[in-house]
This record gives structure tokens, C-alpha cells and sequence, in this order.
């Protein structure tokens, strides 16, 4: 059975890149028939961060991405499922103590007793003298009786892989095709380190074996480490899985995305409003096309149509404009009671008491003008109460001040008599009648209407606003514009 992972570290956000590693993982599998687990890769103790777990399970459960075996959250606790487990590693420490014993009696790693002073000496000297940097093999060919002398005085050490320094590794990746490395190029990596924790290279490896791992889908920035990974699984006599490098992400201007250049947690973009069908539906896009012109995919489509064959070694660009139209075109097919309901919460989380509103035709107003929900929350808050503006905005530009003032009121004594039903379509076709009556421009009524019925530069139109806040309260905003001229 094919078997998939995502392995992050808790050390603060699901990045977007993570959550585009994890989504090809899943989709990979689900193809297949196979499953998608979730390890926690915790050893490095001094980056970790409280609350980052739930976090990044929280923005699983927001993408759908459903996650068979391992950490997972259940009615919003987190719990681990499977008979692989542990599925956190530092709670793993025992299974990687008996492997890196069995290396030790094999003869592949040995013990380490640098300490930082020579080991910052050696680098200062190979930079120096102009030489890659790297672990110079110093401890490699200690006796075993000069290993105990040492661990009897209680000296601290690290374990070391005793790399293979000839030959070739050549890795078969599922994107990049055939990829050689010199086996020489390579130091000997740590792998237990002084405070009895793994390292990400050593733990990786004896996870990806016990829990059955078949394919290995991750970040190009680990392709150089891979040849060490290999070593690993030929050293223990273990099956090697498959490798998928996937590309860099970039933005626009080609520099790696950080938080410094824009939003690069998922969690940003919930907090903001986008939508997770939109959200999945774009991030499959970078790196991965269907071969043709389609653009929209639910994730039960991608599961069917997801092929690494079609995903490229090219760096993916993440374009904020086309997350942005994306999300729009999902707002846009949705009811708009269905949008109301998506909007409940970021109306909550301003303090907006939505309760005596038809929240659907208020949401309306903004549906095919906004791109996320957050957005449609923002432009609406007019509705619920009328901000301060100035007097000079409701005069449209080719008219004045006088003439403002006065039409203003015509339409206030047009509005308070007006017959049948309080409609946008029913003020539509009466108000624009009425418009060409008095030979007046479509500006000089609806632009004042407007900005004293928004108190905005740019919003909805007059008629759809009217329609939204009810005779009443429609005529009482314009009596306060036509008493602020």
C-alpha cells in the first residue's frame, strides 16, 4: 500500500509551502488508494514553540485535508491514531536509541567527542584555507578501548554516521528525474546529539521505515541531505522509498517567500477570510497543472486527476492576485444565505451584532465586489453604522455644493412618498424615472444618495444600499447629509 506523510515541527505555523507539501502527499496517496499520515518531528527542543501543534492541526482541519493515521484532532483535542506510534517524536527516544546502538555494533557510526572549541577552530581553518566546511572525520577511527576511556570519564559526545567516502548515490526522484551525488562531497553527519535527542536526519529515516512509508514527498531544500538518508536505509538493510522533491515557492519578484515579503502562515489567510476550497484549489496550482485550460478543482477532483508526471522542477510563483480571484470566483457561486453564514464569525470577532439584519442581502452588497470574507465584512460595516465624512464628498463633480443641497431634497420628498414595495428593483425603476422627469443626471442624484447613505468614497450603489437599510433609515441618513451641506 502506498503510504504518504507530512512530518512538521512545532516550532510556531503551518507555512504555505508545508501546506503545499502535505496537500501533494495526501493527493498522491488518495490516488493510489493509499494513506496520508501525520508525524511530529519535535526534536529539536530549542525552536519549540507552546500552542504551535494545535495551530498547524487547526489549519488541517480548516483545508480538509483528512489525515487517516497519526497526530490528528478529534472533537478539537489532539490525539494520535494508528498502531505505528508514537507519532510525536520525543516521545520516540527509546526506538531511536535501539537503532543507533545496532549502528554502533555495525560499525557506521561511532562516537564523537569535539568539543564546539575544536570544532569552530577546524571551520575558521577551512575557511581559511578555502575548503568546503564540514566534519574533518577527527573522532572517525577511535579504538573502542579510547571510546571507553572517554565515556568513563563521563566526556560529552555526539554519534556521528560514518559516511561512505567513495562512490556515487544516485536517487531516482519522482520531479527531478535521475540526480547523482559524490559520495566524498558528504561529512559525517550527526545523528544522536549531546542531549540524547536525534537529529532530523537520523530520526527521519527510522520513522519513515517503522511507520511503512513508501514515498518521501518534500521540499527541494532536503534533496542535498537525501544521500545521507540513503546511507542510512543501506547501513540498517531497509527498503528505500521513493523521493519527490517538489520546487521552491516564490512571489513575484523571485525571492523565496518569508514573512518579511507578506502573509506566509495559512492561518493568515483564514484570519483574512479565504475560503479552503479556493485556498487548496489554488495551491495545487503551484507546481502542478492538469495539462490543460481547467482551473477549478475540488479536492475530491484533484485526489482523481493528481499525477507528479505533471508536476514541474520549476520554482512555483505565489501570486497574491490570483489566490485573490481564486477566492472571489468561489464567494460569487455561493448563495448568498450560504455566504451570510461564512461571514457570522468574522461579523462576531468585530463586535458587530448582526441579529435584528438580514445578514444575506447585506452580504450581497459586497459578493461580486470583495475577494475574501474579511473584505465583505469591512465594506459592509456602513450598514450597521453610518461613519463620519465630509460634507465635500457628497458633491459629485459636476455639480456643486448649492445644487447638491437641493437635489438632495428633492429626492428625500420623492423617496418619502414613493409606492409599492421598499425594493432595490422597485427604487430602481422609480428613482431613475423620476431622474429624467426633472432632467436631471443620473450623478446628481444617485452620487449624493450614495456617499450619504455609505458615508464612502467607493461602495455599493445607492439603490442596492436603500435596499439593504430600509425607507427608514435611508431617509433618515439623507436628511443628516442635506443638514451637513
Amino acid at each position: 500500500m502506498i503510504r504518504t506523510r507530512f512530518a512538521p515541527s512545532p516550532t510556531g505555523y503551518l507555512h504555505i509551502g508545508g501546506l503545499r507539501t502535505a496537500l501533494f502527499a495526501y493527493l498522491f496517496a488518495k490516488k493510489n488508494n493509499g494513506q496520508f499520515l501525520i508525524r511530529i518531528e519535535d526534536t529539536d527542543r530549542e525552536r519549540f514553540v507552546e500552542g504551535s501543534l494545535k495551530n498547524i492541526l487547526d489549519s488541517f482541519d480548516w483545508s480538509n485535508i483528512k489525515i487517516d493515521e497519526g497526530v490528528l484532532l478529534e472533537n478539537g483535542e489532539i490525539t494520535q491514531k494508528g498502531d505505528k506510534g508514537p507519532y510525536i517524536q520525543s516521545e520516540r527516544l527509546e526506538i531511536y536509541q535501539k537503532y543507533i546502538k545496532e549502528l554502533l555494533e555495525k560499525g557506521h557510526a561511532y562516537h564523537c567527542f569535539c568539543t564546539k572549541e575544536r570544532l569552530d577552530e577546524m571551520r575558521v581553518a577551512q575557511e581559511a584555507n578555502k575548503q568546503a566546511t564540514g566534519y574533518d572525520g577527527h573522532c572517525r577511527n577511535l579504538t573502542s578501548e579510547e571510546v571507553a576511556v572517554k565515556l568513563a570519564n563521563a566526556e560529552k559526545f555526539v554519534i556521528r554516521i560514518k559516511m561512505p567516502n567513495s562512490g556515487l548515490t544516485v536517487i531516482d526522484d519522482l520531479v527531478r528525474g535521475k540526480v547523482e551525488f559524490k559520495n566524498e562531497l558528504f561529512d559525517d553527519q550527526v545523528l544522536i546529539k549531546s542531549d540524547g535527542f536525534p537529529t532530523y536526519h537520523f530520526a527521519v529515516v527510522v520513522d519513515d521505515h517503522l511507520m511503512e512509508i513508501t514515498h518521501v514527498i518534500r521540499a527541494e531544500e532536503w534533496l542535498s541531505s537525501t544521500p545521507k538518508h540513503v546511507a542510512l536505509y543501506q547501513m540498517f538493510g531497509w527498503e528505500i522509498p521513493k523521493f519527490a522533491h517538489l520546487s521552491l515557492l516564490i512571489n513575484e519578484k523571485k525571492q523565496k517567500l518569508s514573512k518579511r515579503h507578506g502573509d506566509v502562515a495559512v492561518g493568515d489567510y483564514v484570519k483574512k477570510g479565504y475560503l479552503p476550497e479556493a485556498f487548496v484549489n489554488f495551491i495545487a496550482f503551484l507546481g502542478w497543472n492538469p495539462g490543460d485550460d481547467r482551473e477549478f478543482f475540488t479536492l475530491k477532483e484533484l485526489e482523481h486527476e493528481f499525477d507528479f508526471a505533471k508536476v514541474g522542477k520549476a520554482p512555483a510563483v505565489f501570486n497574491i492576485e490570483k489566490l485573490n480571484w481564486y477566492n472571489k470566483q468561489y464567494i460569487m457561486k455561493m448563495s448568498k444565505e450560504e455566504l451570510a453564514k461564512k461571514c457570522e464569525s468574522f461579523f462576531q470577532e468585530k463586535s458587530v451584532d448582526v441579529s435584528s439584519f438580514d445578514l444575506a442581502k447585506i452580504v450581497a452588497l459586497e459578493q461580486g465586489r470583495a475577494n475574501t470574507l474579511l473584505e465583505i465584512v469591512e465594506n459592509t460595516s456602513f450598514i450597521f453604522a453610518l461613519p463620519e465624512y465630509e460634507s465635500a464628498m457628497l458633491v459629485w463633480k459636476k455639480s456643486d455644493k448649492e445644487t447638491t443641497k437641493v437635489n438632495l431634497g428633492k429626492v428625500i420628498n420623492f423617496l418619502e412618498n414613493i409606492t409599492g414595495d421598499w425594493t432595490r428593483e422597485n427604487l430602481e425603476t422609480s428613482i431613475l424615472a423620476w431622474i429624467k422627469e426633472q432632467g436631471l443626471g443620473n450623478g446628481d442624484v444617485l452620487w449624493p444618495m450614495r456617499v450619504s447613505l455609505s458615508g464612502l468614497q467607493n461602495s455599493p450603489g445607492p439603490l442596492e444600499i436603500a435596499g439593504v437599510l430600509g425607507k427608514e433609515e435611508t431617509l433618515t441618513r439623507m436628511r443628516q447629509a442635506v443638514d451637513k451641506i
